[in-house]
């Protein structure tokens, strides 16, 4: 069995073992991880530019103005280190600022996707390093051998930060201040608004958003064998203020019973499976985030409208 095969083979347990987890308790969960396989991917790219969602352009805003200000953050030759990476579009706009980079490093959980990227960045900046590392982001990440000790800025951009329980993007954030090197972190978080932008931005008019949510039980099906009437299934995203957060919601429409891996799943009508978060933030509540992991919260770049904003750590 070579790499490839037994990497599909890995994640497909990891996949099953993970979601069996959530769907035995109560209120069922599924982690947002497993939404980025290559349609998942492709899914979240085309929402990126919906009408509705402003997060992307506001960030792209952000990140233009003041390209030459974050990308100087890497020191000489040093090491950007992005989570979650994706196509890797936004962060263009860096790396063309970058000359004086040593290495991009782009972290995914979607292999196909990443090496991809990574191709035809090679193609891009033929002098700079380009590194993909195939990981769950949401844990500590063991970087190329070679950029270990090199001197590196974290990157999170699109408020991915925010899909995190508090206590895993405090440990992310630890994980990277624990690397040594660490000089920073640029960090895109949303920011706490009206309601009824928030909402807008989750449940788009062409139904995009719902199709990215629902892709994860697709994708049970297609990779561990499960049978989920996918029709049977509403998508819902609601403002939870107490929280600070939109929540993503599968809800199912009947009495229903799910096979897999050998077990079955029941589901009452009008009963949520929560797939997804998007916390938002001010900057008190984003200092209390950072503190813990280690990192000051040093500067925030906001674009026009203050809807969204960069935020630049720097260690505690």
């Amino acid at each position: 069995m070579d790499g490839s095969v037994q990497a599909r083979a890995a994640t497909a347990t990891a996949l099953v073992e993970d979601s069996l987890r959530g769907l035995r308790g109560t209120p069922k969960v599924l982690s947002p991880k497993w939404l980025y396989d290559p349609r998942g991917s492709a899914l979240f790219e085309q929402i990126t530019t919906l009408p509705e969602y402003y997060l992307t352009r506001s960030e792209a805003a952000i990140l233009s103005a003041h390209a030459d200000r974050l990308a100087g953050l890497v020191p000489e030759g040093g090491a950007l280190v992005e989570f979650g990476s994706g196509a890797s579009v936004k962060t263009r706009t860096l790396l063309d600022a970058g000359g004086h980079f040593g290495a991009y490093v782009p972290i995914d959980i979607s292999e196909d996707f990443l090496q991809q990227t990574a191709q035809g960045l090679r193609a891009a900046y033929p002098g700079m390093q380009i590194a993909p590392v195939v990981a769950d982001f949401s844990e500590a990440v063991t970087l190329p051998e070679g950029l270990a000790d090199a001197p590196k800025v974290g990157f999170f951009p699109g408020s991915t930060i925010g899909n995190l329980p508090p206590e895993t993007a405090t440990a992310l954030l630890a994980h990277a201040r624990a690397w040594p090197g660490a000089q920073g972190f640029i960090l895109g978080v949303d920011l706490v608004k009206d309601r009824g932008e928030l909402v807008a931005a989750y449940d788009d008019s062409q139904g995009v958003t719902a199709q990215f949510i629902g892709n994860i039980l697709q994708r049970l099906n297609s990779e561990a064998g499960a049978d989920f009437e996918l029709t049977q299934f509403a998508y819902r995203a609601r403002w939870n203020a107490a929280a600070a957060r939109i929540d993503m919601e599968l809800v199912s429409t009947c009495h229903q019973s799910v096979a897999l891996d050998g077990e079955t799943i029941d589901f009452a009508p009008g009963e949520p499976i929560h797939v997804s978060a998007s916390r938002k933030y001010t900057r008190e509540s984003l200092s209390a985030l950072v503190a813990p992991a280690g990192w000051q919260l040093a500067e925030l770049l906001f674009d026009e409208a203050e809807r969204f904003a960069m935020a630049v750590l720097s260690p505690g």
